[in-house]
C-alpha cells in the first residue's frame, strides 16, 4: 500500500520509490526531530524537505548561499502548483516586502533565504508573524569554522533557532567529516544528535590517479576509450577554451564553462549540455551546482583540487546512472609545487585586506558606520584597474572579509527585468488621459502582462518592442520615464557578481582581523591540502577506501578496480600479506639502503613475489634506486 509521503511524491515528483534514506529523514522530520542528513551531491536532498514540508502546517524556511539555486528551484515549485518565494541580496526593499507578505498572508510553503537576510530587523519581525513548520539548512557545513566553506553569516541560524524553539531544523550537506557533523549538530543547537549519513561509497565509479607530465596527451586517451558524456575539471579559465578547442579539432563534441561567461553563454551551454549524449565539457568548478546529469561516463580532474571535498563532489558528478564510470586524476610534481606556493596568495597580509577592503568603500561610496544589508553590482577587473591591484590576490582578500563576516560576494547571476505599478487603476486611468503620448505603451504593457498591480512582474523588453515594432532602447525608456513620473517601479535585467554588506561599514583604523583565527584557518586550509597529496601520492591504499576513511567511515573494504588495487590484484596477495609486507619493506628501507637481492632475502616471502612488491613500489616512487644501484625508502 503506498503511503502519503510517497503519494506525495509520485503526484507532484512522478517518482513511485524513494530513495535510501529519503523517507527515513522525512518521517524524522515530521516527528519533529532536529535531524541531520549526509547525501551525496544529486542523491535527492531537496526533495527530503519539500514533501516533509508538504505534509506539515505552515511554511518551511529553506537557507541556502546560491541564489541560483534558490531561483531554480522556486520556479520548479511553482511549476508543480506549489507556492514558494526567495529573499536574496540585491532584491529591493518593497520587493522583499511582497516575499514575506506573501508568507505572512498567502499561505506560501516555501519561504527561500539567503544567510545573511536572516539578521535584519524586518525579516526578524515578519517572522515573527508566519506560522513556520521547518527550517531547512541547506550547505550546512558552511556554519562549522571546521569545514571547508565556513560561512559567518550561517551562525545567524542560531539566532533563528532561538526564537523558534520547538521547530524541527532539517541540516542537509554532501561532503562533511564527522568533526565537521559534530560542529554542526553542535551550532544548531540540535536537542538531540540524529543524523542519516548514506555511504559515500560508489561500487560503480573506478577510481584512477596517474602521474602525467602529459596530461593532456593521457586525457585524449580517456575521451578516446571511454567516450560518451565527460567533465574535464580545470583551474584556470583560459585553458577552459583552449583544451575545449582542442578536443573539437580532435573531432569531440567539446564545450567550454567557466565563471566569467554572460549569464546567456552560460544558460545556452548547460541546456547544450543537459540534452547531449556525447559532449565534453571543459570548465572550472563553476560548472557543477544543480547540474545533474547521470549518464557522465567521465570525469578527468587535469588540475589538483584544493581539498579531498572538492574533488569528492566533482568526480561524484560521474556515474550517477550507477552504471560504470571514471573519475581520474592527472598530475605531476610541478602541480603540488603549484598549489603549496599559492597558499600565500590565498591568504594575503593582513594590511592588504585591509586595503581592500577600504578600496570596495571608496569604489561603492560607503560611507563609514552605514550600508548594513546594502548590495552593489560587482566587477573585480574594473574594481582592480581603478584601484591598481591585481586580481587574484584582491579575490583573495575578498573572500578572507567574507570570513570574517564584513561582506559576501555573490555568485555571477541573471536577474530579469521587473515591474510593477505603483498607482491604483483609478489613478493610472487619469494619468493615462492627462498624458496621451504614454497611453499606447501602457495599454500595450497591461494587454501583455497580468498581476501587475499587486507584484512584481518578469518583462521582457524585447517581446514589447517586438509586439509594438520598435526597438527595445524604446521601450526602456519609456519605463524609465514612468519610474520617473512615480507610475512603476521598474528594475532592469542584471548579469553581475554581487557584493553584500553583511555589516556596516567599518572605518580602517578600527577594522580588526584576529591573527590567531586567521592563522588556525590557514593550518586548516594546509591540513586539507596535504590530505589531497596524500591522496594522490599514495600508491598502498585503495582509492575508495582513502577517501571513505577521510569522511569518517569505517569497516571499508577494498573497491578491487582502481589504479590501487588493480596493481595490488597483479600480486595475488590477500590486503593483510600485502599490508604486512608493504610495513616490512618500510621498516628496512628507512634504516639502511639495500640491494633488491637482500631485500628479498629478508622478507620471508617467494622471491617472484617480492621481486612484484619492488615493482609496485617503484611505479608509486615510493622507493627508488641509489646511484650506486641500491633500493631506498622515499617519501
Amino acid at each position: 500500500m503506498v503511503d502519503k509521503y510517497e503519494q506525495t511524491l509520485l503526484k507532484y515528483w512522478g517518482f513511485s520509490h524513494f530513495r535510501p534514506l529519503q523517507k527515513d529523514i522525512i518521517e524524522s522530520v515530521c516527528a519533529g526531530n532536529d535531524t541531520m542528513a549526509l547525501m551525496a551531491t544529486g542523491g535527492g536532498k531537496s526533495i527530503t524537505f519539500q514533501i516533509a514540508a508538504m505534509h506539515m502546517e505552515g511554511t518551511c524556511i529553506v537557507v541556502t548561499p546560491l541564489i541560483a539555486l534558490m531561483k531554480d528551484q522556486v520556479d520548479n515549485l511553482t511549476d508543480k502548483h506549489i507556492k514558494a518565494v526567495a529573499i536574496y541580496s540585491g532584491m529591493s526593499k518593497n520587493e522583499i516586502e511582497i516575499a514575506l507578505d506573501k508568507c505572512i498572508w498567502g499561505n506560501y510553503k516555501f519561504l527561500y533565504v539567503s544567510p545573511e537576510r536572516l539578521k535584519t530587523e524586518r525579516f526578524i519581525e515578519a517572522m515573527s508573524q508566519m506560522k513556520i513548520c521547518l527550517i531547512t539548512v541547506d550547505e550546512a557545513h558552511c556554519i562549522s569554522r571546521w569545514g571547508y566553506d565556513f560561512r559567518p553569516s550561517y551562525l545567524e541560524i542560531a539566532t533563528i533557532r532561538e526564537l523558534l524553539p520547538h521547530i524541527p531544523v532539517l541540516a542537509l550537506t554532501a561532503t562533511a567529516t564527522a568533526q565537521v557533523v559534530d560542529d554542526i549538530v553542535d551550532k544548531l543547537h540540535f536537542k538531540h544528535k540524529t543524523v542519516f549519513s548514506s555511504s559515500f561509497e560508489r561500487k560503480n565509479l573506478t577510481y584512477l590517479v596517474r602521474q602525467k607530465d602529459d596530461k593532456i596527451g593521457y586525457m585524449l586517451t580517456i575521451a578516446e576509450k571511454v567516450r560518451g558524456v565527460g567533465i574535464v575539471y580545470v583551474r584556470n579559465r583560459n585553458k577552459t577554451r583552449e583544451i575545449a578547442l582542442l578536443l573539437q579539432a580532435k573531432g569531440y563534441n567539446a564545450e567550454y564553462y567557466h565563471a566569467g561567461l554572460s549569464p546567456e553563454e552560460r544558460t545556452l551551454k548547460q541546456n547544450r549540455w543537459k540534452n547531449s549524449t556525447n559532449m565534453v565539457m571543459v570548465c572550472t568548478n563553476a560548472f557543477g551546482m544543480g547540474i545533474d546529469k547521470s549518464n557522465v561516463r567521465f570525469v578527468v580532474h587535469l588540475d589538483l583540487p584544493e581539498s579531498i571535498e572538492d574533488y569528492f563532489q566533482e568526480a561524484g558528478r560521474a556515474g550517477r546512472d550507477d552504471k560504470l564510470a571514471f573519475a581520474v586524476l592527472l598530475y605531476n610534481n610541478a602541480d603540488i609545487e603549484r598549489l603549496i606556493n599559492a597558499v600565500d596568495d590565498k591568504f594575503p597580509e593582513i594590511d592588504a585586506i585591509k586595503r581592500v577592503y577600504e578600496a570596495l568603500a571608496y569604489y561603492f561610496q560607503v560611507p563609514a558606520g552605514t550600508n548594513l544589508g546594502s548590495s552593489f553590482d560587482f566587477i573585480i577587473s574594473d574594481f582592480c584597474q581603478k584601484f591598481k591591484l591585481d586580481i587574484l590576490p584582491t579575490f583573495n582578500a575578498i573572500k578572507v572579509l567574507e570570513q570574517e563576516g564584513l561582506i559576501e560576494l555573490s555568485e555571477a547571476m541573471e536577474t530579469f527585468s521587473k515591474m510593477k505599478f505603483t498607482i491604483e487603476r483609478d489613478e493610472l486611468y487619469k494619468f493615462q488621459v492627462s498624458n496621451k503620448e504614454f497611453d499606447a505603451f501602457i495599454k500595450l504593457v497591461l494587454r501583455t502582462y497580468s498581476g501587475l498591480f499587486t507584484d512584481y512582474v518578469k518583462i521582457d523588453e524585447y517581446k514589447l518592442a517586438h509586439i509594438a515594432k520598435s526597438e527595445p532602447q524604446v521601450v526602456r525608456k519609456y519605463l524609465d520615464v514612468l519610474q520617473h513620473a512615480g507610475v512603476i517601479k521598474y528594475f532592469p535585467a542584471r548579469k553581475n557578481p554581487i557584493i553584500v554588506y553583511t555589516s556596516d561599514r567599518i572605518d580602517k583604523d578600527r577594522l580588526t582581523i584576529n591573527k590567531r583565527e586567521y592563522e588556525e584557518r590557514k593550518q586548516r586550509y594546509l591540513k586539507r591540502l596535504e590530505a589531497m597529496v596524500h591522496y594522490v601520492q599514495s600508491v598502498t591504499k585503495c582509492r575508495s577506501e582513502m577517501l571513505l576513511t577521510y569522511f569518517g567511515e569505517s569497516n571499508t573494504t577494498r573497491c578491487g578496480n582502481c589504479d590501487v588495487c588493480r596493481k595490488r590484484n597483479e600480486l595475488s596477495m590477500s590486503s593483510y600479506s600485502f599490508d604486512v609486507a608493504i610495513k616490512e619493506i618500510k621498516a628496512i628501507l628507512k634504516t639502511q639502503d639495500i640491494s633488491p637481492k637482500e631485500l628479498v632475502q629478508k622478507l620471508r616471502l617467494p622471491e617472484e613475489t617480492v621481486v612484484k612488491l619492488i615493482q609496485f613500489l617503484l611505479d608509486g616512487n615510493k622507493i627508488i634506486f641509489t646511484s650506486s644501484g641500491m633500493l631506498k625508502w622515499h617519501d
